[in-house]
Parts: structure tokens; sequence; C-alpha cells
């Protein structure tokens, strides 16, 4: 069987969660492959919000077995709290449905005050971080010196805790952040006892035995355009977002990749620094913020917003290999007279149709606009039922991508879904 993998297109809060949730009535199991808390997927379905962070989108269907991968990076404090809330509302087992594996990695309370301490260092240069200890934590797995969910199981795991706190406290002390590195240490050690209540997994083993007779749906977090290697570096996450990162996050060959499914949404959005060629300054920009409600689900920030820019979408559409297209919000442009995207730049004072090296080159977005359709999408449910214009702007993403659109969605809940 093949492992289908759903990524985000764009810098992050493409509407994966909903997305997932849709798709996994299709999959009985549902694995997230790398990111952590600075994730925040948003669902809403029978009049309920969630917003899922570290826990699989899977999580609402009854049959579906939800998959913490080796290359997450797992806050147990907060995944409690997120687990707690979800058994709360929902009464959903939430013990029976996740497994997580032994070899993602713990993010101790010192690798958020490490991500603070840094953001605060570089000053106006700072990247826009969510401070969830996302960098730190990884900082440590790659220079070798992190912990991971089965040293939990260790019975000296109280002393492997303290020796990597106390190398934190050292790095803190050399930066002059003052904090208390103690103050989460009760909260920290119930959260990895409430851990020690999960199925802990040999992820790579676990997922390619389920592979022999399952189908199985991967869920990134972020976006293409922060990868760690392919994104707007520096101003990036520091995981692999794009599909590679399904393959080293839950230990499968490329072999096993099967539909490739990317989303994005109608404009762009991005929270944090960093280039965004198409960024609106102006009132549409307020008008596009206002109508898809763009703040951060996790960090709660107002999130830039632009014109689609097709050159970055082609860019990661090439990156992953994907397959199929999802496009988000697409009712959130209903209103507007024209609609516009970009399909080239002008870099430096050239001409491309590249996403160039440099982050810091004076990008120009090159334009092709639309005549806006002046319709509620929200209340459509097919294809017949979208107007013209819309149709057209959809053929036009298609033809230039050279990927087909096979879902569009036209509001957050489950039903407000287009299969094509």
């Amino acid at each position: 069987m093949k492992l289908d993998v759903v990524l985000g297109l764009q810098w992050g809060d493409e509407g994966k969660g909903k997305i997932v949730d849709v798709l996994a009535e299709r999959y009985p199991v549902v694995a997230r492959f790398q990111g952590g808390p600075n994730a925040g997927h948003s669902l809403h379905f029978d009049g309920k919000s969630f917003v899922l962070r570290s826990v699989p989108s899977g999580i609402f269907r009854k049959d579906a077995k939800n998959i913490v991968g080796n290359g997450v990076v797992l806050d147990p404090i907060t995944f409690k709290g997120e687990c707690d809330n979800i058994a709360e509302k929902t009464g959903i087992p939430v013990t029976e449905r996740i497994v997580i594996a032994k070899k993602a990695h713990l993010i101790l309370p010192t690798h958020r005050l490490l991500d603070a301490a840094n953001e605060a260092a570089m000053g106006k240069g700072k990247i826009g971080s969510t401070l969830k200890g996302i960098g730190p934590t990884y900082t440590d797995k790659i220079s070798r010196h992190g912990l991971r969910v089965g040293d939990i199981l260790a019975p000296d795991f109280a002393d492997r805790y303290a020796k990597l706190q106390n190398r934190h406290i050292t790095l803190l002390k050399q930066m002059g952040f003052e904090c208390d590195p103690h103050a989460e240490d009760e909260a920290f050690m119930e959260a990895v006892a409430y851990l020690r209540q999960f199925e802990l997994v040999d992820c790579e083993y676990y997922v390619n035995n389920l592979l022999k007779d399952h189908e199985m749906l991967a869920e990134g977090a972020q976006g293409s355009m922060l990868d760690i290697d392919y994104g707007s570096y520096p101003f990036v996450t520091s995981s692999t977002t794009s599909c590679s990162g399904a393959c080293v996050g839950l230990g499968v060959s490329p072999q096993k990749i099967g539909h490739v499914y990317g989303i994005f949404k109608a404009y762009c959005t991005r929270v944090g620094s960093g280039p965004f060629p198409t960024e609106l300054f102006d009132e549409t920009g307020e008008e596009i913020r206002r109508i898809g409600h763009e703040f951060g689900a996790v960090t709660g920030r107002p999130r830039r917003c632009g014109w689609l820019d097709l050159v970055a979408l082609k860019y990661a559409v090439m990156i992953s290999g994907v397959t199929d297209l999802i496009m988000m919000k697409s009712d959130c442009l209903d209103t507007f007279e024209t609609i516009k995207v970009c399909t080239s730049y002008i870099v430096d004072g050239q001409p491309s149709d590249q996403w160039p090296f440099d982050t810091f080159a004076n990008i120009e977005p090159v334009y092709t606009e639309f005549k806006g359709w002046h319709t509620d999408l929200t209340h459509c449910r097919t294809e017949e039922e979208l107007p013209a214009e819309f149709r057209e702007y959809i053929a036009f993403m298609e033809s230039y991508l050279g990927v087909p659109i096979k879902i569009i969605s036209v509001g957050p809940d489950r039903e407000a879904t287009i299969m094509r």
C-alpha cells in the first residue's frame, strides 16, 4: 500500500487541518512527520472548533490510528494540555487513538527559554519565531545532545533531563537572559508521566508493517516555503516541510509515496519576518485579512496578506512532486472587483520566473489580472455551481502549474468542500 502526503505549499496556515480531517475518512492511519507545537491546524465541525498543535488531525475519526512520527519534536506539557482538551470536550479516548515514535525528540521548558533568548539577541534581525522551542530542540538533535521520547522509559531519565537542562542553563547565563529555568520542572515531569500512558513505538517498523495492509496519510506542518533547505532562508522553520520530510520523519522509502496533495490558499499569507513578494500594505490587504480571519492559530499574530504568488507555488510543487492540488479559502475573494495573481518577478531589475536564491533581493511581482466573480461560493457544493469567472481562474492556475486542482474549499466546515 502507499503513503499519501498532505503538504502546505506556501508559508504555512494554508488550511491543512481541515483537509486532513476531510481526507481522514479514506485512511485508517494518519501520521504527523515533522514540526512541533508551532503548528496550528484548525478544524471546524458539528459546531465545534479545535486547534491541533502536535496531535494528528485524524484524531476525530473514530476508526483512524494517529501516529506522532520520529521527525516531530514533542513538548510534553503542550501535548498533555492538547489531549486533555480534546478528551474533555469530546470524550475521545486519546491514549487509544495515538501512538508516539520513541525517536521523536522532546522539547524541554529550557528549549523555549533558549528560543526566547535567541530571538531577543537578534534584535531587528529576528526570524519571527513562535517561541515554542522548536529551533533549539532541532539544534540539540543535530548536535547529538537531545532527549527522545523513548528516553522517558529509562530508569535514569531524571538524570538525563537534569544534564541537558544544566547545559541549557549555562547557555542562558552566557547570553545574559534572566529567567527561572526550573519554573516548569514539576509540570514537565507530570506531563512525561502522562506520555507513558501512550503506546511508544519504533516508528519505522510500525509504519512499514502497517503499510503492508493499510493506506496511510502523512500530515505535514508549516509550509513548503518554510523548508529548512528550500524555503526563504534564513526566515524558515527548522525541519524539512517538503515531501521528502515524510520519508525521513516516518522511516519509509520514497518508493512508498503515492499521492502528494499540495494545499494552497487563493491568496498568500505569512506570519513573522522574511520575503513576501506579493504582500499588500493597502486596504485590499486589510480586507483579505478581515474576511479570511487571518490571525495566527498558535500566536494570535495578524498575518501578512497578499495576492497569490504562482511563481513560489510552482517552485513548491516542483520540490515535492505534487500530484493533486487543493485550493483553500476560495470564498474569501468573492467580493473583489479584480483578482490578481503573480506570474513572474523582477529581481534586482531583471525579469525572472524562478524563486531567487537571495531572499534579501528586491523582488517585484508581475501580475496577471482576472475579473472577480461576485458570487457567494459558500453555498456551492458542486463544480457546476461555480461561476464562469471562477472556473476561468482555476483553469489558468492549472495550466500555469501543470497540476490539477482536485479539491476546492469554500468554507471552514467539512461540508464546504467541492471534489473534482
